[in-house]
């Protein structure tokens, strides 16, 4: 079905030669290199800045080699930020920062990649975010709609898709993983996607916006500014975004995570609900349910999330680094019936409750076995629900240790679990970096 036009025009080439713009925010893992790519093949006069030094940035500098950009690396100076003609922000930038504000004060206007690529795509776009599942959402609904349209997959799930603007027709549909780090600044160009999808709705990134609100609030740029002739798709089970549909610019469809179950190679009720919302977007573009049921029963899932790794001994490792919430590590216990996973858990502090986490450990879990900056909420968080039957507690000091320690409680048919339910960034780079040490620790 006809779900509106296309989102912006792509702009004539050249549009940006010439114009002076600083990019805030190269990253170690590639954040910055697809719009600085982009920038340069549009002839803008690029500078990139970031705190990190060039050796922490070596991989994602490599990948701009032969550009013609200046690095202004291992701090930032106020020149680049009232200089320029245009700041591009990386997600990962906090927007309290100083000389942001200093800028805009003096009329600099800022963007970001996703609000670049937005403006310009000439597809329909389906946006997909929440806190639980966006991942394996979008990357289900882009299988689907493979089968019948030409389909650009992209956001936070991988790479920018800007240098592929030329190759994106209207005809085509492009399939968006979106942060609420990335959704926060949708207001500056007031563009929403066509077909928007909210998984769910738990305390994520309270380090960051500071309250569930304003979680909530940028999560809610999704739709906000959406026509009449978009859609916005919600989780009918979830207490907080099945409430969002009287806001709706659009017309609104609910899912039902407990739908008509498919078949799926993923364990898990939450694998069901992520279908349920793919399908529901899918159908918005006339794919019929035996298409999208034959794509979910081909559908490998992705690494990192709830992935399983080996079997040894009798035991099955899983391996659910991309679990950086509480609510995340609940989901991924309860795929297992109860006392058969020794998970592991703990992180980065993102300035979450643990209590509900702590209540589903005690009751659901073999073993637990925590690390990490957070080790010590999380086990007070078990200990608050403690039962007769609640689980035996390890302390470990680093993920090989967690591994050697979750093996000595785990016998023939049970499973070992790595699903951290926080971030990664106290002990290690990123979440795959110790999603694939746990998968080097468990298959050795």
């Amino acid at each position: 079905m006809n779900v509106g036009k296309p989102m912006g025009s792509v702009v004539g080439a050249g549009e940006l030669a010439g114009v002076k713009v600083t990019v805030i925010g190269l990253g170690r893992f590639g954040g910055g290199v697809g719009v600085t790519r982009w920038l340069c093949g549009q002839g803008a006069t690029v500078t990139v800045t970031d705190q990190a030094g060039r050796n922490e940035l070596a991989e994602s500098i490599q990948a701009l080699d032969g550009m013609d950009v200046a690095f202004h690396l291992g701090g930032h100076d106020r020149a680049d930020f009232l200089a320029a003609e245009l700041l591009i922000v990386n997600p990962a930038v906090p927007r309290e920062m100083p000389l942001l504000a200093e800028a805009a004060a003096a009329g600099v206007p800022r963007t970001t990649e996703i609000n670049l690529f937005l403006q310009r795509c000439a597809a329909p776009v389906v946006g997909v975010t929440g806190s639980v599942g966006k991942s394996t959402t979008t990357a289900m609904i882009g299988d689907i709609l493979r089968r019948r349209r030409t389909t650009h997959v992209g956001g936070n799930i991988g790479g920018s898709l800007l240098e592929e603007l030329p190759r994106i027709l209207p005809d085509h549909v492009v399939v968006l993983e979106l942060s609420s780090f990335q959704l926060e600044d949708l207001p500056i160009i007031g563009v929403s996607p066509h077909v928007a999808v909210m998984t769910n709705l738990a305390p994520n990134h309270l380090d960051r916006h500071g309250t569930m609100d304003a979680y909530a609030a940028a999560k809610k740029n999704i739709f906000a500014f959406q026509t009449g002739r978009d859609v916005l798709i919600l989780n009918a089970a979830d207490p907080i975004v099945s409430k969002w549909a009287a806001q709706a610019p659009g017309r609104v469809e609910m899912f039902d995570p407990r739908g008509e179950p498919f078949e799926l190679s993923l364990p898990g009720a939450h694998n069901q609900a992520n279908a349920q919302a793919a399908w529901t977007a899918a159908r918005q573009f006339g794919i019929d349910r035996a298409t999208a049921a034959q794509a979910l029963r081909d559908f490998p899932g992705l690494p990192h999330r709830l992935q399983f790794v080996t079997r040894r001994d009798g035991v099955r490792y899983f391996n659910d680094s991309k679990c950086t919430t509480p609510g995340g590590a609940i989901v991924a216990l309860e795929a297992f019936p109860p006392r058969q996973a020794v998970i592991i858990v703990g992180g980065y502090d993102k300035h979450v409750s643990f209590e509900e986490l702590g209540t589903a450990l005690a009751r659901r879990a073999k073993a637990v076995v925590a690390l990490g900056a957070t080790r010590e909420a999380i086990i007070a968080a078990i200990q608050a629900s403690q039962t007769e039957g609640t689980p035996p507690i390890e302390r470990a000091e680093d993920l090989p240790a967690a591994v050697a320690l979750a093996k000595k409680h785990a016998a023939p048919g049970d499973v070992i679990l790595l699903s951290p339910a926080c971030a990664s960034y106290d002990m290690f780079t990123n979440y795959e970096h110790r999603g694939m040490m746990f998968v080097k620790l468990a298959t050795a």
